[in-house]
């Protein structure tokens, strides 16, 4: 068990723990965990911290409903820290912005906000969105967008248009989230399965 290997008495029996996004690798927020939080947090696989201000458990988005996903807790070298990767569920921070360190502007994070974006209009009304639209159309017309951006990409290419080429690029980009999306894919298992063939 985790909490049995790591080093309780240097940091007083409150282990610092970073959490961080699980697909764009943004740090989210700082949080405290005690050996009851950090076990639950194992069981519910929901981040549960030990508020200093609340002196008592508390688990990320109990009121907001904003919780923090486990995908995995690692400790660092001298076991008295955690990283704790996730995948969050809304906003991490009370103010509203997906960092409690402010919006840094994580590039690899807005393919994440509109991955989570095209989820939620796979079940919109079609006359509501092109994305709604597509969807409804079903997956051969999905597909055929998809090989359709992918020629156009290569097409500015091969004439060294590179403002077609990065239009073109964000179209196949979309299509291909949306295909994923519609195939119950999402862009962390394309991600994993490329660090897997590297």
């Amino acid at each position: 068990m985790l909490t049995e290997q790591l080093d309780w008495e240097k940091t007083d029996g409150m282990m610092p723990a970073i959490v961080q996004h699980a697909v764009s690798g943004e740090v989210l927020m700082l949080g405290y965990m005690n050996k009851e939080a950090l076990e639950k947090t194992e069981a519910t696989g929901k981040v549960t911290f030990y508020s200093r201000t609340k002196q008592r458990l508390w688990t990320k988005g109990e009121t907001s409903g904003n919780v923090l996903n486990v995908v995995s807790i690692t400790p660092d070298c001298d076991n008295d820290t955690l990283l704790v990767l996730v995948n969050p569920i809304g906003p991490t921070c009370h103010k509203g912005t997906t960092s409690c360190f402010g919006e840094t502007g994580h590039q690899w994070l807005f393919l994440y906000q509109l991955e989570q974006l095209l989820a939620e209009r796979k079940h919109a009304d079609p006359e509501s969105s092109y994305t709604a639209k597509l969807y409804a159309s079903g997956t051969k017309r999905i597909a055929q967008k998809v090989g359709e951006e992918g020629v156009e990409t290569a097409l500015a290419a091969t004439v060294n248009d590179r403002f077609e080429l990065k239009n073109e690029a964000s179209d196949l980009m979309y299509h291909l989230l949306v295909l994923l999306q519609d195939q119950g894919l999402d862009l962390g298992e394309v991600i994993d399965n490329l660090k897997s063939r590297h």
